[in-house]
């Protein structure tokens, strides 16, 4: 494959579109929570991708073997993973797509924070410090204002969570020997150990079933193909396509593209407040991955 020395008109093509499905994947699992508990159908969507993985690996070739030195990584980040996602299908069952998705993406603020102090070469330079009190100013907001929509504490800050927990797998693949691991098996850790701790949690938190319908069944399928299999892949080819910096300054385009997909297909009322935080979030994001 060719390694790009920047990000090209296609690239640029291909990040929008990534970043429009992303943002469409959490309009997506708010509808397929009317016929799933939150936890129950994040399980559903690991053990789903577990056999997809499979079939795709072994039409690929790909050994599913991981270095003993790698193992410790791949628990923390299949834990990491696992409680990361009961947190964001958590909050988006009882808060809205745009509070949810703003919490979410402030993920590079945790990371930025976080590899200052732990990843060579990832201090933090005024610019950087700049965007991450801006983004930081923006989440602030959006926790305070109370009155955007069908607003719910618990589930604003259960997206900070899940962001930190997101954070918390991009800095145990960078510290640890994962990193020299193939990417498939780096998703691969991450379903397999996260399907039995979701669907062993999900009947002792909540209900599993609700009013299955189709749409609640497709919506469990795109999540399984489209995210949590092939789009994550996607995402791999393009950070092996492009530099990862020029990946990341994209990140910005996903809340921003939740926010109004949330307003458009669901009818969610987005206070001015919250559209202002969302403003500050994106300024701060593109300030902190900007070179």
């Amino acid at each position: 494959m060719e390694r790009k020395a920047h990000v090209d008109a296609a690239g640029a093509v291909m990040l929008i579109g990534f970043a429009a499905l992303m943002a469409f994947n959490q309009v997506v699992i708010k509808v397929s929570g009317g016929g799933f508990g939150p936890i129950f159908m994040a399980g559903l969507r690991s053990l789903g991708a577990i056999a997809v993985m499979l079939i795709w690996m072994r039409l690929r070739g790909i050994a599913l073997t991981t270095p003993k030195s790698a193992h410790l990584g791949g628990v923390i980040v299949g834990v990491l993973f696992a409680v990361e996602f009961m947190a964001i299908y958590t909050a988006l069952d009882i808060t809205t797509v745009a509070r949810a998705s703003i919490m979410l993406y402030s993920m590079p603020v945790w990371l930025a924070i976080a590899g200052h102090f732990l990843l060579p070469g990832e201090a933090l330079t005024g610019k950087r410090v700049v965007g991450l009190s801006i983004a930081m100013a923006g989440v602030t907001l959006a926790l305070l204002d109370r009155g955007g929509g069908s607003a719910s504490l618990k589930g604003d800050l259960l997206g900070v969570f899940a962001a930190m927990c997101w954070a918390g797998i991009a800095l145990t693949v960078r510290l640890t020997p994962l990193s020299q691991v193939r990417p498939e098996i780096q998703l691969f850790w991450q379903i397999a150990i996260s399907a039995p701790i979701l669907l062993l949690v999900a009947p002792v938190t909540g209900d599993l079933f609700r009013e299955v319908e189709a749409i609640h069944l497709w919506g469990l399928a795109f999540q399984i193909l489209c995210i949590a299999s092939f789009g994550f892949l996607f995402w791999f080819w393009l950070l092996a396509r492009y530099p990862a910096s020029g990946v990341a300054s994209f990140s910005f385009l996903s809340p921003v593209l939740a926010v109004f997909m949330g307003w458009a297909l669901l009818g969610e009322r987005v206070a001015l407040s919250t559209w202002f935080a969302l403003g500050l979030v994106t300024l701060g994001l593109v300030l902190i991955n900007r070179k």
